[in-house]
């Protein structure tokens, strides 16, 4: 159990490096706008959690909520994934699962904290981004923690 948390921590740290890479590619496209950790630290600039911070300081504290949420999310997805498949079932099932995380979260804890309204709620395309990028998160997360699982 120790060592599918652990194999899957390094696949969410991994999985959230890959995605960064991917927003990045979609932000000079001009796709990509204000992902969740920017979100979050949004809400909490809202709630005058964080006036007296530095726009260095929120910028470290987006960062280390991003990589927090990839890692604490490939931690669980490791706990949950008990099995070991081929390259192409790990991925699906890592897909799978990032979609299971990011229906739990984006319908349920960041509209409770009041970050933003339920994907049903939302009248944007914008709301399928997060849908790819837990996808696209999950499957890297799968085929790094099939390799580290070995």
């Amino acid at each position: 159990m120790t060592k599918r948390a652990l194999y899957g921590a390094l696949g969410g740290a991994g999985a959230t490096m890959a995605l960064t890479g991917m927003r990045q590619v979609l932000a000079r496209a001009g796709l990509v706008h204000e992902s969740a950790p920017e979100q979050v630290v949004g809400r909490l600039e809202d709630l005058g959690l964080v006036d007296d911070w530095s726009k260095g300081s929120r910028r470290v504290l987006t960062v280390a909520a991003h990589f927090g949420y990839g890692v604490s999310i490939g931690t669980i997805l490791g706990l949950l994934r008990r099995a070991r498949g081929g390259t192409a079932e790990e991925a699906a099932v890592g897909s799978a699962l990032g979609l299971l995380s990011w229906a739990f979260n984006w319908s349920a804890l960041l509209p409770v904290t009041g970050v933003h309204e339920p994907p049903w709620k939302q009248r944007s395309p914008k709301v399928l981004l997060p849908i790819l990028d837990h996808a696209f998160f999950g499957a890297v997360w799968g085929l790094i923690f099939r390799s580290r699982n070995s």
